[in-house]
């Protein structure tokens, strides 16, 4: 059984199409076609039922989708510790981080940096989602994730270290009902437009069941992964939007209403992830080290 076919029928179930698997593998569709049929042939079995465009698994393709996760991690921790015997202080250190964390992350990636300059710092930008789904892959050795009631579940496969935690509020336009508020709750944004979050972003889920719970369903008026440029939406009129406060503190107070959320209070609680019982390579474990030695400080000056 080749690895790298294997890693492409993943990608291909995952993504619910070869067209799409291709795009995201940077090879041709007939590539990725030639390598499941390989994969097919090397076992002796079809692992996709195909209806013209569209697939299902067989009962054979869901046996190898069960396992294929912790092979081609295992392959992952094979490449780490044959790049550690070599390496040593030299490598790269692949990262999964939201587009949201650059601010809280960027001094830390520096110093690591300052430490370890022979080390290639290499960001692989997305949700935590979509991070939590190349953790497992193994693709990347850790990530930024986020620690919520709808993912509890997902701990006892990872490791986590905290890296911070900020209530959201609500940011938006200077000329709403909300200006001069000292707090607002769900409930009052009912009727509200909301710009949400991209659709890989655990945030998304966040809100839709505080909004739910408030008793609607948000009128999603645009997305965006970049708090940029949601902002500027919001400032334009386009709708609200909740965000923690870490970063509201960051925008110019007098181009937006910001107001606390009250009822409920939600948190942003961002963790540094890694695979509960995988191998660390050098330059992961250096990292690990690091931010664990700025949260013990940051825990003292408490």
């Amino acid at each position: 059984m080749d690895i790298r076919s294997l890693r492409y029928f993943v990608e291909v179930v995952e993504q619910a199409s070869f067209t799409r698997a291709a795009a995201r593998l940077h090879v041709t569709q007939p590539t990725v076609s030639k390598m499941i049929a390989q994969l097919e042939q090397s076992l002796g079995l079809d692992l996709l039922d195909r209806q013209g465009k569209r697939f299902t698994l067989t009962d054979a393709g869901r046996v190898v989708l069960s396992r294929a996760h912790a092979l081609l991690a295992l392959h992952a921790e094979l490449g780490v510790e044959l790049r550690d015997l070599q390496q040593m202080e030299r490598g790269e250190l692949c990262i999964g981080v939201s587009p949201q964390t650059h601010s809280v992350m960027a001094p830390w990636l520096a110093e690591y940096h300052r430490r370890y300059p022979r080390i290639e710092l290499k960001m692989y930008e997305s949700g935590s989602q979509a991070i939590e789904r190349e953790l497992r892959k193994g693709v990347i050795e850790l990530g930024t994730m986020l620690d919520y009631a709808g993912n509890a579940g997902i701990w006892q496969d990872f490791e986590a270290l905290p890296l911070v935690r900020s209530p959201l509020c609500l940011l938006a336009p200077l000329e709403s009902p909300w200006r001069g508020r000292q707090t607002v709750a769900m409930a009052e944004l009912a009727d509200s437009p909301f710009v949400f979050y991209g659709d890989s972003y655990a945030l998304n889920d966040v809100v839709l069941a505080a909004c739910q719970q408030a008793g609607f369903t948000p009128r999603i008026a645009g997305r965006s992964g970049q708090w940029d440029f949601i902002a500027s939406l919001v400032r334009l009129g386009v709708g609200v939007c909740l965000l923690p406060k870490t970063f509201c503190d960051t925008l110019d107070a007098r181009q937006f209403a910001i107001v606390p959320l009250a009822e409920p209070v939600l948190e942003w609680n961002l963790m540094l992830a890694w695979r509960r019982g995988g191998r660390l390579s050098f330059a992961a474990r250096a990292w690990v080290e690091l931010l664990q030695s700025h949260m013990a400080h940051a825990a003292r000056l408490q």
